[in-house]
């Protein structure tokens, strides 16, 4: 919106030349969505708390959670609307995958929305309900990896990069619509399970968008994706913008969500943030490095499901509570010491993860 205004202004002031870069138009994206929490977040958590919409507790939690009971949720409302105007905004309008980002991000919000409300307004425990749920975000999820299938200008958008060889590049065919599903509904749901301590997923969620948005500008320049050995991919630079503005966002939101914290970001936030860095890592063609700088994420996941089975199968648990950083509050340990660990955790598969667009 505000990129085609200066490219008109541009041409009789060439000052407004400068909003040309993608650089600068992500930091403006970064300060944008930042603003709007600044502005709205007090304001957004006492009409959350007017309307009584708070936390539940299960029973069964740890102890410590009790106290959590009644603290406002549905925030990552506020986290949709910033990152959407944000991109709006400072992004090129015409840019397909700016588009179908958008798309996925508001769809999987739309659906934990409604999750949210009929658990928190209509007080029905159950929500959606798990099917319905998984139904619609594979709805969604399908719809999104068919668009990108179907409007790939290049094959390079359709092959499955292996980190540390430049020269490797599996070509997926249909294969890419299922590969880009999982990851998608996938990831939108582990980040979901990942959202159960003050600040726990928002910050991890920063810093894989962060570095997200270093990928997509490399492999949208010829000049840095033919030096780091990664196929280009003309347009896909335009997501910086996107990923720039969810990084506003969420620092925003973490202003509110750190320890002890005074809003959640509820299903509305978990799960269009997880889908929306999901459907990033499949534009940028970097789902398998994803999976390493989303490692909290995944082994979250990977620790409900070995509960699960492990309790079907023969009857006994393998970590005291499930998601794992239950397991480690049971144990004993404070929960801002579980959030800063994970975030450190966090922190050093992100590094690992960008290195691998150097050591090839």
């Amino acid at each position: 919106m505000l990129t085609w205004l200066f490219n008109q202004l541009a041409q009789d002031h060439s000052a407004f030349n400068v909003f040309r870069y993608l650089t600068v138009r992500g930091i403006c994206g970064v300060l944008t969505a930042l603003g709007i929490f600044f502005v709205f977040g007090p304001a957004m958590i006492r009409k959350l708390s007017f309307y009584q919409i708070g936390q539940t507790v299960r029973d069964d939690g740890p102890p410590t959670h009790f106290d959590k009971v009644g603290t406002p949720t549905m925030g990552g409302g506020l986290i949709l609307i910033a990152v959407m105007l944000s991109t709006l905004l400072w992004a090129d309008l015409n840019n397909r995958f700016i588009w179908v980002i958008l798309f996925t991000t508001t769809t999987f919000g739309v659906i934990g929305w409604i999750d949210d409300y009929r658990k928190l307004v209509d007080k029905d425990p159950r929500g959606m309900g798990s099917r319905n749920k998984f139904l619609c975000q594979s709805i969604a999820g399908l719809m999104a990896s068919l668009f990108l299938y179907f409007t790939a200008q290049s094959p390079a958008e359709h092959m499955l990069l292996v980190p540390l060889f430049k020269d490797i590049a599996l070509p997926l065919g249909w294969g890419f619509v299922v590969l880009s599903y999982l990851f998608i509904v996938g990831f939108s749901n582990a980040v979901n399970l990942t959202d159960g301590l003050d600040g726990l997923a928002i910050m991890p969620t920063v810093m894989v968008a962060g570095a997200l948005g270093i990928f997509a500008y490399a492999t949208g320049n010829s000049i840095y994706s033919g030096y780091l050995g990664i196929p280009y991919i003309p347009g896909v630079g335009e997501v910086l913008v996107f990923c720039a503005a969810l990084v506003g966002a969420g620092l925003g939101f973490l202003w509110f969500n750190a320890y002890p914290a005074q809003v959640f970001m509820g299903d509305i936030g978990a799960l269009s943030l997880g889908a929306a860095i999901g459907i990033v890592a499949v534009i940028v063609r970097q789902e398998i490095v994803l999976v390493i700088m989303g490692g909290v994420f995944v082994m979250e996941t990977v620790s409900v499901i070995l509960q699960v089975a492990s309790f079907k199968l023969i009857g006994r648990r393998i970590f005291r509570m499930a998601p794992l950083h239950h397991h480690f509050e049971m144990k004993g340990w404070p929960e801002p010491r579980v959030i800063v660990r994970f975030w450190i955790i966090s922190f050093i598969l992100v590094l690992v993860g960008l290195a691998t667009l150097k050591v090839r």
